[in-house]
């Protein structure tokens, strides 16, 4: 399988291992990480997030997880040969079972969310067999730090469900981005943050294209320090 170039590094990827996607470039394009010093990423798949986020910020440690031993080991791989290695680790792990006595001011997710499927790594990486929003919600507001910021991106059917979740476990929505694939349609997808600390929440509106295949002004600006590719204005 072909790599996937960016201005700054480069992803390998495997059949095995869920590819570059649009989901994952918006959440490390908007994730809020500028005062981040410590920012876990829980499924890491190929290690995209993670090496935008470390790209954004030159100043946080980065630790990733993934339960695919596959998908671990590709993330190492991305890592060790991009140019924010000194700030990137990653390890094999379930989520569950994972245990560290510092906390963290950014934890970022893409999680799991098709309820079935045929593929073996949509099993892990894709459903919630292995990690459900409770789990994920839950374990993700012990280890965030005081001040910190849980930010996932999930898809829009399941926010309200998300947001009360977050909310029995102390967590309280600050922001939420609805995106859109293509202008006046339906939110497909949705960016949270969550803090520790209740605040009035931000609101937005993100479209990926302004018609089929023609990439919106927000989309190209977003993405304009990452992506390579012609503007198809």
């Amino acid at each position: 399988m072909k790599p996937f170039t960016f201005k700054q590094f480069e992803i390998q990827q495997s059949k095995n291992v869920f590819r570059v996607g649009t989901d994952g470039v918006l959440l490390g394009s908007m994730a809020t990480v500028n005062n981040a010093l410590n920012v876990l990423e829980i499924g890491t798949g190929t290690g995209l997030i993670s090496l935008m986020l470390a790209q954004r910020n030159s100043n946080a440690q980065f630790l990733g997880i993934d339960i695919n031993e596959k998908a671990a080991d590709l993330t190492k791989f991305n890592f060790e040969n991009s140019p924010f290695k000194s700030r990137l680790k990653n390890i094999h792990c379930d989520f569950k079972n994972f245990d560290m006595d510092k906390n963290f001011d950014l934890i970022v997710s893409n999680p799991p969310y098709f309820e079935a499927s045929e593929s073996e790594k949509d099993k892990i990486a894709r459903q919630t067999v292995e990690l459900n929003f409770k789990q994920l919600i839950s374990k993700s507001s012990e280890l965030l730090s005081e001040n910190g910021i849980f930010s996932v991106i999930i898809p829009a059917e399941a926010g309200n469900d998300f947001i009360e979740i977050a909310k029995e476990n102390q967590l309280f929505l600050i922001k939420k981005i609805n995106i859109k694939g293509i202008e006046n349609s339906k939110t497909k997808r949705l960016i949270l943050e969550f803090s520790l600390t209740k605040k009035a929440p931000k609101e937005s509106e993100f479209i990926i294209e302004k018609s089929p295949r023609q990439y919106s002004d927000q989309y190209l600006e977003l993405t304009k320090e990452f992506h390579i590719f012609k503007s198809r204005n």
